[in-house]
């Protein structure tokens, strides 16, 4: 081995290590493909295990963090990111028929349900709810429509069954307790939660606020494909532009996902928050 391949496979071993410290040289960007990764919130640890398992194949992911849901999908179809992996299923199909993206989800990733947290200095259970106390949702459709379905789960309201699995608002036919629904952008629900009785938050929002999936909340979405016929749209992707769905490299990034390693990252690092949703998952988590 001559002096020039003898550094190069120095600066490659050092390169895999700094997957796990969390750090990555300039030396390591040249010697591997980095694919940039739209994500919302800071449930990321599968991604340490995701790059891990890439650095033999020379690939490293870079998280590119963004507050908010509108962002991630523009960013992508403007080329300003190679992928994103925030959303579920419903939410893409909602986004692309109202912005025309050409976008495409190329591979499953995870299912977390949306959960009522209560404020604990009002609420200690569903039975404690009375006429006028404030219930925060989403504001965006997919997900807004979830927490109305779900609110009807908990038994608080009826919904018109006509409007599937996304009704808004003007589709609740009967109050059983007269709520008050209010909506706001997915990030800061959990910071409405003082202010108000409870609040409906995803799993990721969830996760960055601190709030406990289950000592937080008092009441869960049915994510039982059995009980639920509408959890296939709500298992969260990996998104590309449709003229990238065949890019191996990235197809690469959707197998290092999909494995025992990340599965078992999933489970852990988020206290069962999170149930990996690939198919053959299920192997990995029953």
């Amino acid at each position: 081995m001559n002096k020039r391949t003898f550094l190069k496979s120095l600066v490659a071993a050092g390169c895999v290590a700094a997957f796990s410290l969390g750090s990555f040289s300039s030396a390591c960007a040249e010697e591997f493909r980095e694919v940039t990764v739209g994500v919302v919130g800071d449930y990321v640890a599968q991604w340490d295990t995701v790059n891990e398992l890439l650095a033999p194949e020379k690939i490293r992911v870079k998280l590119i963090k963004y507050s908010d849901y509108a962002t991630p999908n523009r960013a992508l179809a403007d080329g300003e990111i190679d992928l994103n992996a925030f959303q579920h299923k419903a939410y893409l199909a909602n986004d692309i028929e109202r912005n025309g993206y050409k976008i495409v989800s190329i591979g499953d990733t995870l299912l977390t349900p949306l959960r009522i947290y209560n404020n604990k200095e009002k609420i200690k259970s569903l039975s404690d709810f009375k006429d006028g106390d404030i219930i925060a949702i989403p504001s965006d459709l997919t997900n807004g429509g979830r927490a109305i379905k779900l609110l009807e789960a908990a038994g608080l309201i009826k919904v018109d069954p006509t409007k599937g699995y996304v009704p808004t608002k003007l589709d609740i036919t009967e109050y059983k307790v007269k709520i008050k629904i209010r909506e706001a952008e997915s990030g800061i629900l959990a910071r409405l939660l003082p202010d108000v009785a409870a609040a409906i938050i995803n799993g990721g929002n969830a996760y960055t606020a601190g709030l406990d999936a289950f000592s937080d909340s008092i009441f869960s979405e049915d994510l039982n494909p059995s009980t639920n016929p509408q959890v296939a749209q709500l298992v969260n992707i990996i998104a590309a532009r449709e003229a990238d769905k065949d890019n191996p490299i990235y197809q690469k990034v959707v197998q290092a996902y999909q494995t025992h390693e990340t599965a078992t990252t999933l489970m852990k690092a988020y206290k069962g928050a999170y149930t990996p949703a690939w198919k053959g998952a299920e192997k990995y988590t029953y």
